[in-house]
């Protein structure tokens, strides 16, 4: 799981803003090209994405599909093209179809259709949110890798992932001058 996150903790504002990603640092193009690269890098060792219906219905797919396919000098291009073209599958309780190439809606159990997922070959599957589907994996200990984003800022209150206790270990982090920290976890059992 890939996520944007505030030092006090939130992954949105209340009602999911997220402007708050683009108010710190500088718009620094070594920086720019490493978070390119980082997106690159997660999207390369997989094969499948996993969305939420609000991400999914809010242009995700078809924001990145324009960029794949009508923006060639957009850096974000290359990355625009992984996620485009990966088999992304939303999760719904309410809609059938969502707009988007390669995308499938599923309506079924979250727990047993990602429990499915993650035992077919293949490579890993990135799930990039919204807020309350990842909520949902986090509650129902489904996410095996946490990539969280961390932004210098506070913003008060918003939008959490974390519903209750989580013991997180931190595998590495990757500090960039702009103040953001990219740091992976991987969940420790309570009582481990």
């Amino acid at each position: 799981m890939q996520m944007q996150i505030t030092l006090d903790g939130f992954v949105g504002g209340p009602n999911g803003e997220n402007d708050w990603v683009f108010l710190t640092g500088k718009k620094d193009p070594e920086i720019l090209q490493k978070s390119i690269e980082f997106g690159i890098e997660l999207a390369t060792g997989c094969d499948t994405l996993l969305l939420g219906r609000k991400l999914a219905a809010s242009g995700f797919c078809t924001y990145w599909e324009d960029v794949a396919d009508n923006q060639p000098d957009n850096p974000w291009n290359p990355l625009a093209k992984l996620i485009a073209n990966h088999h992304k599958i939303a999760f719904s309780r309410t809609e059938t179809t969502l707009p988007g190439r390669n995308l499938e809606v599923e309506n079924g159990d979250l727990a047993t259709v990602v429990n499915s997922l993650k035992n077919q070959p293949g490579k890993d599957i990135l799930v990039y949110g919204g807020a309350d589907f990842v909520s949902s994996l986090v509650s129902l200990n489904l996410i095996d890798e946490y990539y969280l984003v961390v932004n210098p800022i506070a913003i008060g209150s918003g939008l959490s992932i974390f519903k209750e206790i989580k013991v997180l270990e931190l595998e590495s982090s990757i500090a960039h001058k702009n103040g953001k920290t990219i740091n992976k976890y991987i969940p420790v059992p309570v009582g481990s």
